[in-house]
């Protein structure tokens, strides 16, 4: 029953009726991941997909120069790992937890089974994927369009508009993690924190910043002025 009502508040299974929870409560497996443990390695065989329900897992690739690029951060009631089982290949991307995390993992034939059982679970899916690949779109334009000032700025009014738009926000990641995501070193990164900061565009506290010129932040994002 604590399964099921876990479950029943994951946004990807939103709106389904008991006895579908019941399903999907039958064939799901609670799993534990210490921080810093390998959740699955590109390459690897996609044999089921998990869901976070406490913790945070990074997803990333690492180039032939060894150089990390995070991807994608997913909190509790985000899944991870999905588009490969439903491909039926290999996860194409490193996935390891960033702190003491929980999942609920599905194993691929026997989720894939209920799939074809439970239209409205598959439609719920197609959503969740459809929002994430919108989020990877603005994620690779930035990597390849915008200097990494903007970069940064883009991901800050992100965070902000996460967070109801408040200009008091807290980021999500260490430095060094952010500067992955952002397609960056640290020392790149903690320089235009302060170059932001001396033009008062935000003020910085460790991980908590303030938005104090949220249209300098737009302007700069969107490239119609530089740092």
């Amino acid at each position: 029953m604590e399964l099921i009502q876990k479950i029943s508040k994951i946004p990807l299974f939103e709106g389904l009726p008991p006895d579908q929870l019941k399903d999907l409560a039958g064939i799901a497996l609670e799993k534990s991941f210490e921080r810093g443990r390998v959740v699955f390695s590109e390459g690897q065989s996609a044999h089921g997909f998990f869901i976070v329900t406490s913790g945070k897992v990074k997803i990333f690739k690492i180039s032939p120069d060894g150089k990390e690029q995070i991807l994608h951060l997913f909190g509790p009631g985000e899944p991870f790992g999905e588009v490969p089982v439903f491909e039926g290949r290999p996860f194409p991307a490193h996935a390891t937890a960033l702190a003491d995390s929980r999942f609920i993992f599905f194993p691929r034939t026997a989720f894939v089974e209920l799939i074809k059982n439970n239209p409205s679970l598959a439609l719920n899916m197609l959503a969740v994927l459809s929002r994430r690949l919108r989020r990877f779109t603005v994620l690779v334009d930035d990597l390849s369009l915008k200097e990494v000032p903007g970069r940064l700025a883009a991901h800050l009014l992100y965070l902000s508009n996460q967070q109801q738009g408040k200009d008091d926000i807290e980021l999500e990641m260490p430095k060094g993690q952010l500067a992955g995501l952002l397609g960056t070193i640290p020392e790149t990164l903690s320089r235009i924190l302060a170059k932001m900061s001396k033009q008062e565009l935000i003020a910085i506290d460790g991980r908590s910043i303030t938005i104090k010129d949220r249209q300098g932040l737009i302007d700069l994002a969107e490239g119609s002025t530089r740092l």
